[in-house]
Parts: structure tokens; C-alpha cells; sequence
């Protein structure tokens, strides 16, 4: 089975898309398919991240794409000439190397008119999306985030046929998140060791604000773990920073998030991919929105009282910051409720039937 997927990171787009397409793309090749990745060649981006997991990459020139500028998150131009451009170049690569059978997208930017054109080299279209802002042409589409109205969000948007996957338990983790569950320890609403990590790219810097924010607690009995991405550009900074506090260590680009994850007490991230993965950990986490597709699915994870909602992280100060993680470090019988509710939003993850259902309905040859 021939598989591309079509999907983009960057400084500002950040590595979320891509790393939940990673692990799909790792469960697929485990299954017998051959995958491929199509990728706007960004500055910051995380093709060459993909290529050391074993994948070719056929990267897309920006100007040969949209040829406008990108936001956090998501390219502003979706345009049925920047459709057009797009599929064209995508279809020209999949059309030398003899068609695919899937196509896979990722990608705020393309909607319906690309997916269509799609058709004339995949005769099977997935889509994996967060946002229901925008028609579909799909067969199979994935939406792992939580929302409360998450049955009906993709109304009128996808045709009769398609097949949604759609919450928390679908949620694409790599296998190390699944090995580390089954020997999760409760943490008992105690902090010991606290987890900073804002994606991989981080462009609002928002690292160095926890980690000023977290320092004006000033307790050394508490190790602090800091994580950032190779392609932050602020890491020589958060470096210096982790360096000049006692019991605070720095990692750049882990392969082991599953682990430091469950070795901490509580968290400091943002929302998105991350605030899946912490929950399904249980960790107890505080979480800034740093991007407007963050806002919703936050706002409503916070209401289960499975994470604790700082804001948004332009509305979010030093001090105001402080203050959030000063009342919860303390508040044991609050981190163990916010543990036992994180736990409880995956359950019994099932995002390994994903690649089943693809291989199962989509191979043709």
C-alpha cells in the first residue's frame, strides 16, 4: 500500500502536524505500507527531522504553494488558487513515483478543491483536521481533539461516507506513551519534579515566562524539567536560563517525552498534541493557549477539570503566571482530582484501530 501524506511545520506553523503524522506514518510502515511525506520546505521546518525516521520527503517550494506568508498554525492563504498550486506539485511527485493509494492531509490551508484534485492519483483521502471551518472531500476523517459538541462539529462538512474518528481516543501517540501507561505509578498530589515543554518550535517564547514564573517560587526542592525543540530558535537562551537554576535541567529534541512525562508531578505546556499526551499520562498540567486553534478544546478539557487553564498567552504575565502555579504545587487533594480526570478523558486509547481501519478499507494493490 502506497501512503503520502501531505503536511507542514515551521518556526511560527510549529512541529505538532508533522509529529502526529509521524506517528501514524510509523504505524502504517509497521503494518506493511510505504509512506511518504510532501512538505512546504519552510524555514524551521522538520523535513530533514523526518527523513532520520526513515522517510523520504518531497518538499514543495513555497513559492511553487500559497507564496504568501505564514501565521502560528496556519497558512493564511486557502484561496482555490493557492488549492490549485498546491495539488498540482503534489500530484506531479505522487504521479512519477506510480500513484498512491492514500493520501493523507494534515494541513489547515487545504480543504475540498485540493482533496478533489487529489483524486485523480489517490482514490482514498483522509484528513486529519482540529477546526471543522471548512468543507472536506474525505473518506476518512480524524479529529482528536475533545470538544463537547464533538459528535456533531463536522455537520455538512464531510460527505455521507466517510468514516469519523473523532476525540481524545483516537489520539495518535507514539508507542512509548503506551508502554509507559502500563506501568504508571499515581502520583499521589504531591510535586517533586515539575515538566516545562511548549512545542517544538515555541515562537512566543513562551519556556522563558514559565521558567521566570516558576523561579519566583523559589523552591529548589522541586527539580524542574525544561524541553524544548531543535528548532526553537530562543533554545541558547532557555539554555543559559535552565543553567543558572538550581535543580533544573535542559533537553533539546528527546526521544523519551513519554518518560520525563511520567516522572513529573505536574506540567507547564500549551495546549494542542502536548495537553493530549499529558492526559493521557495523567499528569497534572497547567496549560497556556498559545495558538487561536488551541482556545476551544482547552476551554473544554478545562471544564472536565482534567488540566488547569491559564489563559491565553498574550493576556498571561510573569507574575500572573506565579500565581496560577503557586496555588496548585501545594494543593495535593486538587493534583490528584486533576489526575484521576486527566486519565479518565482517553481511557482506552484507540488510535491503533486507525491504521487497522486504513489498511483494512483503503489498500488497492
Amino acid at each position: 500500500m502506497r501512503v503520502y501524506i501531505r503536511c507542514d511545520s515551521s518556526y511560527d506553523i510549529g512541529s505538532g502536524h508533522v509529529m502526529r503524522c509521524l506517528t501514524l506514518a510509523c504505524t502504517l510502515r509497521g503494518l506493511g505500507a510505504h509512506v511518504n511525506f510532501i512538505c512546504l520546505d519552510l524555514p524551521g521546518s522538520l523535513c530533514g527531522y523526518i527523513e532520520t525516521k526513515g522517510f523520504s520527503v518531497y518538499r514543495l517550494k513555497w513559492s511553487d504553494s500559497f507564496g504568501l506568508r505564514e501565521t502560528v498554525g496556519v497558512l493564511v492563504n486557502n484561496s482555490e488558487d493557492a488549492q490549485i498550486k498546491d495539488s498540482k506539485k503534489s500530484l506531479e511527485i505522487i504521479k512519477r513515483n506510480g500513484g498512491a493509494d492514500l493520501v493523507v492531509v494534515d494541513q489547515y490551508s487545504l480543504c475540498a478543491e485540493w482533496e478533489k484534485r487529489m483524486r485523480l492519483e489517490a482514490p482514498k483521502i483522509m484528513v486529519i483536521d482540529d477546526l471543522a471551518d471548512r468543507p472536506h472531500d474525505c473518506d476518512l476523517l480524524l479529529d482528536q481533539n475533545y470538544y463537547k459538541n464533538m459528535s456533531s462539529r463536522y455537520e455538512g462538512l464531510v460527505p455521507d461516507h466517510c468514516t469519523r474518528l473523532l476525540g481524545p481516543g483516537y489520539s495518535l501517540l507514539r508507542t512509548e506513551f503506551y508502554e509507559a501507561r502500563e506501568i504508571l505509578k499515581i502520583r499521589g498530589g504531591v510535586v517533586r519534579r515539575v515538566l516545562i515543554f511548549f512545542g517544538g518550535s515555541d515562537p512566543g517564547n513562551e519556556t522563558v515566562k514559565a521558567l521566570k514564573a516558576v523561579g519566583l517560587a523559589n523552591r529548589p526542592d522541586i527539580a524542574v524539567d525544561v524541553v524544548v525543540g531543535a528548532n526553537n530558535p530562543n533554545k541558547d537562551q532557555v539554555k543559559e536560563i535552565c543553567n543558572s537554576i538550581e535543580n533544573t535541567s535542559f533537553y533539546c529534541q528527546v526521544e523519551n517525552m513519554a518518560e520525563l512525562m511520567s516522572s513529573a508531578d505536574l506540567s507547564i505546556g500549551a495546549g494542542g498534541v502536548s495537553m493530549i499526551e499529558r492526559c493521557f499520562l495523567g499528569l497534572p498540567s497547567i496549560v497556556v493557549i498559545i495558538a487561536q486553534n488551541q482556545y476551544q478544546t482547552a476551554v473544554d478539557i478545562a471544564e472536565t477539570g482534567a488540566v488547569l487553564l491559564a489563559g491565553r498567552n498574550f493576556d498571561l504575565g510573569i507574575e500572573r503566571l506565579f500565581d496560577i502555579y503557586q496555588s496548585i504545587i501545594d494543593n495535593s487533594n486538587g493534583l490528584k482530582e486533576m489526575e484521576k480526570k486527566a486519565l479518565n478523558l482517553v481511557g482506552n486509547n484507540k488510535s491503533h484501530h486507525i491504521a487497522q481501519v486504513i489498511m483494512n478499507n483503503f489498500k488497492t494493490r
